[in-house]
């Protein structure tokens, strides 16, 4: 895919999102970066090493509460201001953990967690259901004479490695669920060399996993996770305009 056609995709798919208003963002970038009130470095939107807002009230981005908590295990030696796991921090901060490996997030026998990774042993998103339930009966709509219990989502927990490819070894060494995510064209602008661009940010792996979790197991998706990315569709637009204006895109 040439980078024309690479830019065309992005736009075609950002371009329908429902997102909160990127004004606040424009303003603040009209301003500039200003110090974070938590470590004193100079940053634009947010502090990515304190996942605090910068220049920016909480009442100014969206917050999105989601069906599940989220853990991200972060690799040691991926640079903080290239990784996109702060968005969800910033925008889910009720429901989103960040660790740095070795350190992982406590997962308890009784609790269903799911790992997302893709691998020969993976589960499609819509085995989940099945495989958790132990009403395997459960249905995607709660109807009339079903208890409630059986519309409610059998998965409590689920963890997203942010990592490059080539570094996820050092993390995915205990057997976890794995389920592999449907193909998706990647619209992160930092797409790794020699990856197919069906390799997700971050970022992006969170919100394609709970848009299809919705759709399969709740009602039509109506764009209730779409503001995961508020930050990144800004950004896309903001880099690749940059890159027009050079004459590189």
């Amino acid at each position: 895919m040439s980078t024309g056609d690479e830019n065309d995709h992005h736009n075609e798919v950002l371009r329908g999102l429902k997102l909160a208003s990127h004004t606040p963002l424009v303003e603040a970038q009209r301003v500039g970066r200003r110090k974070c009130p938590r470590c004193g470095a100079s940053r634009l939107f947010f502090c990515y090493s304190c996942s605090a807002l910068v220049g920016l009230e909480p009442s100014h981005v969206p917050s999105v509460t989601l069906p599940v908590k989220i853990e991200i295990i972060k690799h040691p030696n991926e640079t903080d201001g290239k990784s996109t796991a702060v968005h969800a921090k910033l925008l889910c901060p009720g429901d989103v953990t960040i660790h740095t490996y070795p350190c992982i997030p406590e997962l308890e026998e009784r609790e269903n967690i799911v790992l997302v990774f893709p691998g020969p042993g993976s589960m499609a998103v819509e085995e989940l259901w099945e495989f958790f339930s132990e009403r395997r009966s459960a249905k995607r709509l709660k109807t009339e004479g079903e208890s409630e219990e059986s519309s409610v989502c059998p998965i409590h927990r689920v963890v997203f490695i942010d990592s490059t490819w080539n570094q996820t070894s050092r993390i995915i060494t205990d057997e976890r669920l794995q389920v592999e995510l449907k193909s998706r064209r990647t619209c992160f602008w930092r797409r790794q060399k020699g990856s197919p661009d069906t390799y997700l940010a971050t970022i992006e792996a969170i919100y394609y996993f709970l848009k299809d979790l919705h759709c399969h197991y709740y009602k039509e998706y109506s764009g209730e996770y779409d503001n995961l990315l508020f930050f990144f569709s800004y950004l896309h637009n903001l880099i690749n305009k940059a890159k027009q204006d050079a004459g590189k895109a």
